[in-house]
């Protein structure tokens, strides 16, 4: 019997360990970018077509490579990081493991340009599937040139796995984000089908912060800075007004590699813990520094993983930073023991001999029981003779308290009066309904009565009514008086571009309007009128993103469920008769109205029978 194990070819290889370095276009982005900053270059720009199945160029000015290097960045296992494993625990490169450019080159056509500072000329190589089928001096400016064309040519099996082209550019551009992120005293450009998406000088972490994510992060940035035997921290987090109910803003960086580690995420909430709710999730952008030989960043090929020496210590070093900063800023409540508030702003900054006192006058002629005086002092009883008698008889009655109950039954008028009303209401139209604790509706049946829970009830009718616009295309629009103007960033521009026609068969009338900017003209009738459009848009794409990510809907689903959620009744407002009664038939007439968006019920019964033996009866 002759050996069964063979050797694999360089080729097979590649393409095996291609599946694990390069899964989708955005992670061959990274690994290009990573290679142009260990290459010293301060100036970076991208190219990409096609959401990077077509095109990925990665243009930068380092320190380029002669002939020889430009071959060997193509072999497995070959790189200029590391000479021994030892050097494995002092890594301050983003790349060491030396397979990225083979694992590219594997799967792609893939051209290279690039020239040294101190060469007059430069070298392209063009290679696919591992094969190197071209080789030539070239005229080119210094630094590297990388194009990576065609994406998984050669393996359609993996192509076919891609998502569509929205899904894909938002990856890439959650790459480019956190790479930008990380170095930005780096000039950055993406470029995306011919359209620039992204511009970013060389600035402050906070200026690179707001060209990323807008303006308005300007006023949501807080910072952090602590300085330990173990780690340095810096960075910024959100102010907790500003938290969404979506992931997607939050950056952990250890020695400026961006990592994903749940344990230290938690050290984060747990220290917003007090003034954010559990549904929210906050902004931060954090930097970790300490010393590689205290970590092990070698857990996998897409080096997000890291393991610590000391995890515990790490966790409340930055627990206890970031809820600091939150104190510090006056954003999390305090309480001082040793000074009464209230009297704080009483307590001049003068010295006591600065103080004058205040000037006493006084009229010595002055006397209060001259009639006169008596009738100056109180015009309007002047030619009243009688009331004046009234008000010397009965004087000690002006100084009589008030009795609390009357006092609150007058106060309570006006809610007395409308509860007579809608009473009046109730019998004429022969049905016992009323809210209560302006949360839950009581209606009674010949059974019993039930109890509805009008928000979950209102999301119900919402959300089939929005999928019948969407199914349909007809939701009807209400014309906004005064246009508004939203700016987002780049991913949720882009998910709002590829949201647009189903968003607009809503009934939203909405247009782009330059870069990252839309024009909300119109929002849906059906949500009613005093509403905030830019607080909808920014709601909707949140809970799109949301329901994307936890539920795995289908995006028209995702998209009525979103807006239902944001724009129903909520717990704690009132309603009238009429209203009531029309959310009820509404309910009734849902296809389930037993169930809540959230798989919970809608209604409760409870029988007369139920009653009588919760008395004993």
């Amino acid at each position: 019997m002759s050996d069964i194990i063979q050797l694999l070819p360089d080729s097979v290889a590649n393409q095996i360990a291609a599946g694990e370095v390069v899964q989708r276009p955005a992670s061959a982005l990274k690994e290009l970018i990573e290679n142009a900053i260990d290459s010293g270059a301060d100036k970076i720009q991208v190219l990409i077509k096609d959401a990077g199945k077509s095109l990925i160029q990665v243009i930068d000015n380092g320190c380029g490579m002669s002939l020889t290097d430009a071959r060997m960045c193509f072999e497995r296992h070959a790189t200029s990081k590391i000479r021994k494993a030892e050097d494995l625990f002092a890594i301050r490169t983003m790349g060491f493991r030396g397979e990225a450019m083979a694992s590219i080159a594997a799967i792609a056509q893939v051209e290279l340009k690039t020239r040294r500072h101190e060469d007059e000329l430069g070298t392209c190589i063009r290679i696919e599937g591992s094969e190197i089928i071209g080789q030539e001096p070239v005229s080119t400016m210094p630094g590297t040139s990388i194009s990576v064309k065609n994406l998984f040519y050669n393996t359609p099996a993996r192509r076919n796995f891609l998502k569509g082209n929205p899904v894909e550019i938002r990856h890439l551009n959650d790459e480019f984000q956190r790479v930008a992120l990380a170095n930005p005293e780096i000039f950055f450009t993406l470029h995306q089908d011919g359209h620039e998406v992204f511009h970013l000088p060389k600035g402050s972490l906070k200026q690179r912060i707001i060209h990323l994510f807008g303006n308005a992060y300007n006023q949501k940035l807080v910072p952090v800075e602590e300085t330990t035997s173990i780690i340095d921290l810096k960075g910024y987090i959100g102010k907790p007004e500003f938290a969404k109910k979506t992931r997607g803003e939050q950056f952990f960086f250890v020695n400026n590699r961006f990592i994903k580690d749940p344990y230290l995420n938690h050290a984060v909430l747990n220290a917003f813990e007090e003034v954010l709710s559990a549904d929210s999730y906050p902004l931060y952008v954090l930097f970790i520094d300490i010393d590689p030989a205290k970590i092990d960043i070698n857990v996998h090929p897409t080096k997000t993983e890291i393991k610590y020496q000391d995890e515990k210590a790490i966790y409340a070093i930055i627990r206890s930073a970031v809820k600091r900063s939150l104190g510090r800023y006056n954003i999390s409540p305090t309480l001082d023991f040793n000074q009464e508030t209230g009297f704080s702003r009483m307590i001049s900054p003068k010295a006591p001999e600065d103080i004058i006192p205040p000037a006493i006058s006084f009229n010595p002629d002055f006397n209060p029981f001259s009639p006169e005086k008596r009738e100056r002092e109180i015009p309007f009883l002047r030619n009243s003779q009688e009331e004046r008698k009234t008000i010397s008889k009965n004087w000690g009655s002006l100084y009589e308290i008030i009795d609390p109950e009357a006092h609150q039954s007058g106060m309570n008028f006006d809610v007395n009066r409308q509860v007579e009303i809608e009473n009046k209401v109730l019998k004429s139209i022969g049905k016992q309904i009323f809210q209560l604790h302006n949360r839950f509706i009581i209606s009674q049946i010949k059974s019993g009565f039930m109890l509805i829970d009008q928000q979950a009830a209102h999301e119900r009718i919402l959300f089939e009514r929005f999928l019948q616009h969407l199914e349909s295309r007809q939701g009807a629009s209400q014309q906004s008086l005064f246009p508004q103007t939203v700016s987002l960033n780049a991913v949720d521009f882009e998910l709002a571009k590829e949201l647009l026609s189903d968003i607009q068969s809503l009934g939203f009338q909405i247009r782009e309007f330059g870069k990252n900017t839309l024009i909300i003209e119109g929002i849906p009738a059906d949500i009613g009128t005093n509403i905030n459009e830019l607080e909808i848009l920014e709601h909707l794409l949140e809970g799109f993103k949301n329901n994307q990510s936890t539920l795995k809907l289908s995006k028209r689903e995702s998209l009525a469920r979103a807006l239902a959620r944001n724009t129903s009744i909520k717990a704690g407002q009132y309603l009238g008769p009429e209203e009531m009664n029309a959310l009820i038939d509404e309910l009734f007439a849902c296809e389930m109205p037993n169930t809540s968006l959230s798989g919970k019920p809608v209604i409760s019964t409870f029988t007369l029978e139920e009653l009588l033996q919760r008395f004993e009866k």
